[in-house]
């Protein structure tokens, strides 16, 4: 007879929670990038990597895109408050997921969290976030961003897909099944 901490362990990585090394891994990259740009790089120094493609540091000190970057400090407070809320809801939806069955979500979820968590840790322990990724082409310029960002937009893609393409496919597929169940009976 398996015990309860056997029992409670295997329910537990049943979750989407299993997903969360990728959090871990992308939320640890972030960090290191930032602090290697912060240690290489000068405010606002450009490093050409490629014709389109830069390394410039800034900081943003508003929301996303540097959104309300110049109003007074209770918006980013405010953001920060958000952010930190929604990464506790993240966290729970993917314990409610089945990691198996919604492993596609939970990869999703799991990146988007990790681009939360490394933007919110910015915030919490400096009062901004730090960006280095510069594409552009000619004189347009693209916000500056960093990995946490890259991420929070591949798993937003990663959801969008799940949503448009993958559910419907299980539900057809379901419905389906099920017809042909009520026609063999």
């Amino acid at each position: 007879m398996p015990n309860y901490l056997e029992t409670a362990n295997k329910r537990f990585l049943d979750t989407g929670i299993k997903w969360l090394w990728i959090t871990a891994i992308f939320f640890i990259a972030d960090q290191y990038t930032k602090q290697f740009a912060v240690a290489h790089l000068s405010y606002r120094e450009v490093f050409e990597v490629m014709p389109f493609f830069n390394f410039t540091l800034v900081y943003n000190e508003g929301a996303a895109f540097s959104f309300l970057a110049n109003q007074g400090g209770w918006q980013v407070y405010f953001f920060t408050t958000v952010s930190s809320v929604v990464s506790l809801g993240l966290l729970y939806w993917l314990y409610t997921l089945n990691a198996k069955k919604e492993w596609w979500l939970s990869v999703s979820l799991s990146l988007i969290l990790s681009g939360a968590l490394g933007n919110l840790y910015d915030r919490v322990t400096m009062g901004k976030v730090v960006d280095f990724i510069d594409w552009y082409y000619g004189t347009y310029h693209f916000p500056a961003f960093n990995i946490a960002d890259a991420v929070i937009f591949l798993g937003a893609m990663m959801m969008l897909w799940d949503s448009f393409v993958i559910a419907p496919a299980i539900q057809k597929a379901q419905d389906n099944q099920k017809n042909e169940t009520a026609n063999d009976k």
